[in-house]
């Protein structure tokens, strides 16, 4: 059973210093904070209704309107990192999820919730903003490494969700291409040009992350 055990939203604040080039105490201005919030929220084809994205160049849209996330990688960070305490919203993600991770969950997947639907467009893609949040340099390397990244969904029928919600899968378009399966070819997509080519043609994939994708093929 997959459950919705949060949900996170978050206000735009800038904080830092402007001086410094640290990637750990570097000025930004971010909505990376994100917090629970009770329900029910609305969720509409842009993402959560209270949410805010700082960068809408590199983050949020139809492709990426929520970002999802497994809440059993939490027990994983507080082994790693026991010290940074991190907790659900903790990776920025809108939802978090238990039953559920970058394994079991597939590109294309479609879930519905009460009266949504959402459909997996691409694995999340860890960036410099991760190791900012936590004043730890190694932690979006380590992201990538592990493959604890998250994903994104599109908002295919838009409506009302809550914490405590269950998501149940309504259709799996690709089931040999996990979260996981993405990721590590992005990793490696410089030697794996098959896996490459075959993952561009999947029509549920972001044009985003197949754009990222093709740039190896040049």
């Amino acid at each position: 059973m997959i459950v919705i055990e949060s949900i996170q939203c978050a206000a735009i604040v800038t904080e830092g210093d402007p001086d410094t080039r640290d990637v750990t105490s570097r000025h930004w201005t971010t909505g990376f904070y994100k917090k629970p919030v009770a329900g029910p929220v609305e969720l509409t084809r842009l993402g959560i209704v209270g949410d805010r994205v700082a960068d809408t160049r590199n983050h949020g849209g139809p492709d990426k309107a929520v970002l999802c996330y497994a809440s059993k990688h939490y027990r994983d960070w507080a082994n790693e990192f026991p010290a940074l305490g991190m907790s659900a919203g903790g990776l920025a993600e809108n939802l978090t999820l238990s039953g559920i991770d970058e394994t079991t969950c597939c590109i294309g997947d479609r879930y519905s919730i009460c009266e949504c639907e959402i459909e997996v467009s691409q694995p999340r893609q860890p960036c410099w903003k991760i190791a900012r949040r936590w004043g730890e340099k190694s932690l979006t390397k380590r992201v990538a490494q592990t493959g604890r990244t998250g994903w994104y969904v599109r908002v295919v029928r838009v409506g009302l969700i809550s914490p405590a919600d269950e998501m149940t899968l309504t259709a799996r378009p690709n089931p040999t291409w996990t979260v996981a399966r993405a990721n590590a070819v992005m990793l490696d997509r410089k030697s794996d040009p098959a896996a490459v080519s075959e993952s561009i043609s999947l029509t549920e994939l972001s044009q985003e992350w197949k754009n990222d994708l093709g740039s190896a093929q040049d």
